[in-house]
């Protein structure tokens, strides 16, 4: 056994273990299971996967982390597969070849040699990943890694330890022996006609090994060296084998190793597969002598090979993967009870010896089976689990696929079920991993890792789905009301499959007592929870008498007993309902029964089978009482038919996944055929098919989708419903298409196509987005390529790419690489010259994308009416022209002058124009006089001319490139460094804000529904009348048949809804729970109402009371949520974009601006400007003081009124409170302060429009000096000009008049300004306020501690029930309803009127810019594509490449709502929220106003009541009210 004499690197070693959290030398008392897998909390993240560099070698896992060794790389990932860190494995080697010493070096350095990893164990004693495998010059290399920082080495040794090759049949594993220390123990392949390629001095030539994993144990054995050691006592057995053997698994139970190998056998197939057992002893020696083996038994496969293997996790039981009669594709699962022999004799085996032994020619003691489990083709891999009494099998293929078997106590297996499969036929690593959870299991293939939920509990909606799915890990959880895994269950009752299987959840049997009283017997085929099964109840319910008699013993978990009261069945049979109760949990089932002995005829399946439905038993050919016979549904499988019908052939026999359409099925008698069945397996649930054109001997049928790959069976079913025949169908891999080519193509169409790919041989026809039909007509196509001829464009001169797709069956698949479309191309001319007997052809063509070959291209030569075939030779490119070269072969003497070209189905006729050469010349030759006298003539005009224009258009375009060139030198040089301390956000109250969101429009019932101070803190008493209206309408069918009422009247306007539903809000606002009722009633009418017409336009528009009554809700249940998260983002975003509106020129006239988001208010005619730094001073006292200078930032361009808004704004920002009283400015020139008028007599006129004074008009410099003087009331108040229709032609300030003016005046302010120049303004705009806008929309649709807003995950919840309820399959729909009823019904509105929410003014500048967000933060929540090209709007082109992140985004946000848990107490938190604003509304006022409307409409109120079937108590109880309020005069109102 391996020591490793490094004594002066031991203290290092240790020191270095040390640092890993004190790493436990020796493991005591600790069998390796807890080593392995300690427990850890449970990961939630659904299945992922995750790619590496090379193929896979080893993957490891721990219940942190999962490792994964590639060729040249090492990767550490969380239990998600999300990366932690890759390390290289690369180094360099130093010394001799021999004795060479490998390191490792950083992945930037250089080396010479790579470290392949051959074997990987994770060694969570000792918190460290034991690495070890050889370099490149076949020397072995190991290392200790830290398992939480694999780029840490905590120890390294060059040693060889496991495989020197790299995948091959050996095992490596982690054993505990009796000394409580832990060794490495390798099972090394052997193959004795292949020499060792290891070079160094240590070989890999024995079998087992083991080895050291601390140093402690080489001291103990008494030696010095490494970690790595095997012992050096000299009595260590060497342990070999007879000849070659293959490792498959290894690993401990308790005291005992188990091996699993291949060895060569001289019986047919030429294999046997053995299992060696080793006891654990004191000592390694002792070990390795205990080994005692047998040989494993296949059923019906001699030869087999054993090709995967995996222990039942806490049983000593094993499951293993057989490959029969040597071929790999023949694989069958097979049950072992392994449970060690201990009387076999130690060390003295046929196959394997120690040192100290010769082999024994003794057959070894075989080992039978428990049962053959499973069947398929090409099963790779294995990992079996326990789930109580349940056995849980996952199976890995060799085309990609992962396998569910579940297991009963009995062995029994259920219908296997498909958690995984790969788009292509990837093979499934030999081994698999369970995460500590139990809930996801690791599965490798090639290059990949994929982490797949072990079951999918979630996808069955019902009790009887939960059930049916007969899965041990999922429980239907009561409380829940959904199916889960059941420890995801607390506190809850629950129910569950049972022990075994069973077919039926609730299954029955009759039984012919002594005293002829027949007994019905019904058990409850369940398990639950101990609370439910002692609350067990049955109950027989009848419309008319008991049909049980009352006596004897009451039921008992889980079996209860009928005895029918009345002895006869009818001959007909009979229906008896039966109710269940499980503690809070209820079943219900309609048993049919019949009386046995009325059941006769012919021993058919048919009869078989309804003779067990009825609850009797089948026994020699007849029916019988339940305890006369067997009641199972099998022995019906065993009646030969007496139809005599066969099955030839299936067309096809092998389909993909996605099924076949017309597939042909032949045989014999097939007349009396309806259906075509599909069965997977016989506990599976089959497939039927209806077939149609049935000849007899011929007939169609669908051959159904199926989401495995694996081969089926086919049987053609009777109108009686019995199956006859036998045939197979083979589903594979889908179609897949990689590659198209050529991948451009003329408009013309027919050119050529192949697509490439694979399994094309299932494609039905191939589709193009451009065009409606379907190309079925291949003119070749294999499993690797498909070719036809593409259809043409209507478009014959634009240029566009379709994309193309294959039809399979029902599906559409795209492929990865489209075809773009050119215009034909364009043959222009052809030349001809004579060689010999033969004509040599040149065609010209003009060059273009479409880069066509030879083959696609055909001539012939006209002569004479006659054509000549013209053979292509060659094809050339030159000067941005295509020549295509052929030859006609034995021509005419003549020349041809007409040629017709042919590609695809279009053919070109040219003309030889040699002929005409010389006319062209003698034209040319005249065209230069001819404009040699026409310029003498004109030259002096047009000189004259062209001067005065070159100037004109040099200005315009040194103009131009100047605006431009500033544009983009602003758009890099701007910088946004936009404030965020933005001081106390002014937040409206409750009151207020649901104020302004209730009446938007209405101010009037908004002031007399808001209580005033007085009533806040005082609980209002209603008076009597108000009492009977609140009571009135506190009834449900009241208040639905009240809406419905009025809203059936034309005269009832929607803005009447609206009033209705914010008055019912008010009036109902200290009872949200009923309010909420309300709104779910009523919104289930409107959807049935709208279900048959467009569901998708539901709640999109405020069209009917519960619309706006839905807006009043969302906006009472989210204001906590608003003020608390998303408030302060929308506050910081509307302060930024004010804050970069006033870095540029606002026109004070129409309020455009130069930075916006808004094209609408873009002020695109703006001169030129330059900041400004005042120096402002404010008056202290009265005797002229004033304070310290306080520094505003303005622009030259600014107007005095804005100037004005400029200080008062930087003075409340600095102080923190506003400066309420009106003031006027000064400026200080040279020690003299002159007033500053926005219009004075200095102002510029232009006609009859006076120009507004700027501080560019007064000449203000940078730095001046600014004193605000205060105005007291007395003083004269200066003309307010918006007064005058907003300067409605009177004034302007920064947009020219539309008046004729002197070019001369103001020559700078005449420069052609172009629009489109200061369209870079949007987009700086955009790009200052973006992280504003991300963080608001993120805070939106982000989830708190993973939770959305309980009003919402309760609104989405009601929205998913009323879609199943609806039978609304379309998803689009529901995504669809739920935008409708939040952002587009709430936030969108918050978003453009933040004075809603906040205390400040709105301009239109900021509304603007407000819009164009609000479109973005809609366009996030669209399902539909929207293609823009230059043409677009800008508020679209603004946001369009942030659209698709967003929208992702918010998939994420819809799919987080629906995955999440519903709220514990939702009537609890709306409570809260009613007791949380209490008496903030005057109730009396609003019942007073939802009065007026109910004596409007009277009459057709009571009518509708009367419709509905209300109580005449209610309808008293109307009339009453209204005879209160008519006499009350103290409930009048004006």
């Amino acid at each position: 056994m391996w020591k490793i004499d490094k004594r002066n690197k031991y203290s290092q070693i240790m020191s270095d273990l040390r640092r890993i959290n004190s790493v436990v030398v020796k493991v005591k008392g600790a069998p390796l299971d807890s080593l392995l897998w300690p427990e850890a909390s449970r990961c939630s993240v659904a299945g992922v996967n995750f790619t590496v560099v090379g193929d896979i070698r080893h993957f490891v896992t721990t219940p942190d982390a999962v490792y994964i060794a590639a060729a040249d790389r090492l990767y550490q990932l969380n239990r998600d597969l999300s990366l932690v860190r890759t390390v290289n494995q690369r180094g360099v080697l130093t010394g001799k070849s021999d004795s060479a010493q490998f390191y490792k070096v950083p992945e930037k350095a250089e080396w010479n040699a790579t470290f392949s990893i051959n074997m990987l164990l994770p060694f969570l004693a000792n918190k460290t990943l034991i690495s070890c495998g050889v370099t490149d010059n076949k020397c072995g290399y190991c290392e200790l890694l830290a398992l939480a920082n694999i780029s840490r080495v905590v120890y390294r040794e060059n040693i060889l330890v496991g495989p020197s090759r790299p995948l091959s049949a050996s095992v490596a594993f982690l054993v505990s022996v009796a000394s409580h220390d832990v060794y490495i123990m390798t099972a090394i392949e052997q193959s004795k006609n292949q020499t060792s390629q290891n070079t160094c001095s240590l070989s890999d030539t024995e079998v087992l090994y083991l080895y050291d994993t601390v140093h402690h144990q080489n001291k103990k054995a008494g030696n010095e060296g490494g970690i790595f050691s095997i012992s050096g006592d000299s009595a260590t057995p060497v342990f070999r084998s007879k000849g070659n053997v293959d490792f498959v698994d290894g690993f401990q139970i308790d005291t005992i190793i188990y091996l699993f190998a291949n060895v060569p056998s001289s019986e047919v197939g030429g294999n046997k597969v053995r299992l060696l057992w080793l006891q654990t002893k004191p000592n390694k020696v002792d070990t390795m002598k205990s080994f005692r083996g047998s040989s494993l038994i296949i059923p019906g496969g001699k030869g087999s090979r054993l090709v995967a293997s995996s222990v039942v996790s806490g049983r000593a039981l094993w499951v293993g993967v057989f490959s029969k009669d040597g071929e790999p594709s023949n694989t069958k699962l097979v049950l072992f009870d392994i449970t060690p022999d201990l009387n076999i004799k130690e060390n003295d085996d046929q196959d394997f010896s120690t040192s100290t032994k010769t082999y024994n020619p003794t057959k070894p003691r075989e080992l039978q089976p428990q049962k053959v489990l499973f069947k398929k083709t090409s099963m790779t891999s294995v990992l079996a689990v326990t789930q109580g009494a349940w056995i849980v099998v996952f199976i890995g293929t060799g085309d990609g696929q992962l396998i569910k078997l579940n297991v009963d106590k009995n062995y029994h297996t259920t219908c296997p079920t498909l958690l995984h499969h790969t788009d292509g036929d990837s093979k499934v690593f030999p081994k698999m991993h369970l995460d500590a959870a139990r809930q996801h299991v690791y599965a490798a293939f090639s290059k990949t890792v994929q982490r797949v939920p072990v079951s999918k509990c979630h996808t069955h909606t019902t009790l009887q789905d939960c059930w049916s799915a007969q899965d041990p890990s999922c429980v239907w959880c009561h409380d829940k009301n959904r199916c889960t895994f059941k420890d995801e269950c607390q506190n809850s009752s629950w129910l569950s499959i049972v022990e075994d299987y069973q077919p039926k959840m609730i299954s029955y049997s009759l039984e012919k007592q002594s005293d002829g009283r027949i007994s019905l017997n019904v058990h409850a085929n369940v398990a639950v929870d101990p609370n439910a099964g002692s609350n067990f109840a049955c109950n027989f319910p009848a419309s008319s008498g008991e049909p049980c008699e009352r006596e004897g013993l009451p039921p008992k978990f889980p079996e209860c007993k009928c005895i029918l009261s009345n002895d006869t069945i009818p001959s007909q049979g009979m229906s008896v309902a039966l109710k269940v109760k499980l503690g809070s949990m209820h079943l219900s089932e309609t048993l049919k029964i019949m009386n046995c002995s009325d059941i006769k005829g012919s021993p058919t399946a048919a009869l078989c089978q309804h003779c067990i439905e009825v609850g009797c038993a089948w026994s020699n050919g007849n029916c019988s009482w339940a305890t006369a016979g067997v009641m199972s549904d099998r022995v019906c499988q065993t009646i030969q038919s007496t139809t005599m019908l066969s099955i030839s052939s299936v067309t096809p026999s092998v389909v993909s996944f996605y099924g076949h359409n017309r597939a042909v099925m032949s045989g014999y008698n097939l007349g009396q055929v309806v259906r075509v069945r599909v069965q997977t397996s016989m506990d599976c649930t089959p497939q039927e098919s209806p077939v149609w054109d049935n000849t007899g001997q011929e007939l169609l049928f669908h051959i159904p989708a199926n989401e495995g790959k694996w081969t089926v069976g086919l049987c053609a079913v009777l109108p009686d419903a019995s199956c006859h025949g036998n045939s197979t169908l083979t589903y594979v891999s889908s179609p897949s298409c990689t590659a198209v080519t050529p991948n451009t193509t003329w408009s013309s169409g027919k050119r050529k196509i192949t697509l490439l790919g694979s399994n094309l041989e299932f494609v039905d026809s191939v589709l193009h987005s451009h065009a409606q039909q379907e190309v079925s007509l291949f003119t070749d196509r294999s499993s690797q390529n498909v070719t036809y001829h593409i259809p043409a464009s209507q478009s014959a001169q634009r240029v566009f790419t379709s994309i193309v797709s294959l039809k399979v069956a029902n599906e559409s698949l795209a492929c990865l690489q489209s075809i773009t479309y050119y215009p034909d191309p364009q043959f222009t001319s052809f030349t001809s010259t004579r060689t010999g007997d033969n004509v040599r052809i040149t065609i010209q063509k003009k060059a273009d994308h479409l880069d066509m070959s030879l083959e696609e291209v055909s001539a012939v030569g006209v002569y004479e009416g006659k054509d000549y075939p013209c053979i292509m030779e060659v094809k050339e490119t030159s000067n941005q022209t295509d020549f295509f070269i052929c030859e006609i072969q034995s021509a005419p003497d003549a020349i041809f002058r007409q040629l017709k070209v042919k590609y695809g189905e279009k053919t070109v006729k040219l003309q030889n124009t040699s002929h005409l050469f010389a006319l062209m010349l003698l034209v040319l030759l005249l065209i230069p006089a001819i404009i040699l006298v026409v310029v003498v003539v004109y030259r002096r005009q047009q000189q004259q001319l062209t001067v005065k224009m070159n100037k004109r258009m040099e200005n315009l375009e040194l103009d131009i490139r100047n605006d431009i060139r500033q544009g983009f030198v602003d758009l890099q040089t701007e910088k946004a460094d936009l404030m965020e301390n933005v001081g106390t956000i002014p937040f409206l109250d409750y009151k207020h804000f649901a104020s302004r969101i209730f009446f938007p429009e209405n101010e009037a019932l908004m002031a007399s529904c808001m209580a005033d101070v007085s009533q806040v803190t005082v609980k209002v008493h209603l008076d009597e009348c108000c009492q009977g209206l609140s009571k009135l309408i506190q009834d449900q069918h009241f208040l639905t048949s009240m809406v419905h009422a009025v809203e059936e009247q034309k005269s009832f306007t929607i803005k009447d809804k609206c009033a209705l539903a914010s008055l019912l809000t008010v009036a109902l606002h200290s009872n949200l729970s009923y309010l909420t009722e309300v709104m779910e009633a009523l919104l289930k009418d409107l959807m049935q109402k709208n279900s048959s017409a467009q569901p998708k336009m539901l709640l999109r528009r405020t069209e009917c009371t519960v619309e706006k009554l839905l807006t009043n809700w969302v906006s009472v249940c989210l204001y906590g949520f608003l003020r608390e998260s998303v408030g302060q983002h929308l506050f910081l975003l509307v302060s930024a974009l004010t804050q970069q509106m006033s870095r540029g020129p606002v026109d004070r006239v129409t309020e455009k601006a130069l930075y916006t988001l808004s094209e609408d208010w873009l002020l695109w005619q703006a001169q030129d400007f330059s900041p400004l730094r005042l120096k402002v001073l404010f008056p202290v006292g009265g005797d002229g003081e004033v304070t310290e200078p306080l520094e505003v930032s303005a622009l030259s361009c600014d107007t005095v009124e804005q100037v004005k808004e400029k200080v008062l704004t930087t003075f409340e920002a600095k102080f923190d409170f506003p400066y309420n009283r009106p003031v006027s400015v000064e400026l200080d020139k040279d020690g003299t302060f002159v007033a500053l008028e926005e219009v004075d007599a200095s102002s510029h006129v232009v006609g009859e429009v006076t120009m507004l004074n700027t501080l560019k008009h007064y000449k203000v410099p940078d730095g001046a000096t600014i004193k605000v003087l205060s105005r007291s009331p007395s003083d004269k108040p200066l003309q307010t000009l918006k007064d005058d229709r907003d300067f409605s032609g009177k004034y302007f300030h920064l947009i020219d008049p539309d008046v004729g003016e002197d070019r001369g005046m103001n020559p700078e302010r005449k420069k052609l300004q172009l629009k489109e120049v200061h369209l870079t303004k949007l987009l700086s705009t955009k790009v200052a306020v973006h992280s504003f806008v991300e963080n608001l929309f993120r805070s939106i649709w982000g989830t708190q501690q993973c939770r959305a807003p309980p009003a919402v995950k309760y609104f989405f919840d009601f929205l998913d029930a009323q879609a199943d309820n609806m039978k609304i399959l379309d998803a689009d729909v529901l995504h669809i309803w739920k935008t409708n009823s939040l952002p587009l019904r709430f936030w969108v509105n918050i978003l453009k009127n933040p004075q809603f929410v906040f205390d400040m003014d709105k301009s239109p500048q900021l509304d603007g810019c407000l819009s164009v967000i609000a479109q973005a933060f809609m366009d996030s929540f669209s399902l539909s594509e929207t293609q823009l090209g230059k043409h677009a709007p800008t508020n679209k082109l603004l946001y369009a490449k942030d659209i698709p992140k967003f929208k992702q985004e918010v998939k994420d946000y819809y799919r987080q709502i629906r995955d999440q848990p519903p709220h514990a107490d939702f009537h609890g938190f709306l409570h809260e929220e009613s007791k949380k604003h209490e008496n903030e509304f005057n109730e009396a006022a609003a019942l007073k106003e939802i009065y007026k409307i109910i004596h409007r409409y009277f009459s057709e109120i009571v009518e509708k009541l009367e419709q509905n079937g209300a109580p005449a108590e209610l309808k008293e109880q109307l009339h009453e009210v209204k005879k209160r309020f008519e006499e009350l005069k103290s409930c009048s109102w004006s």
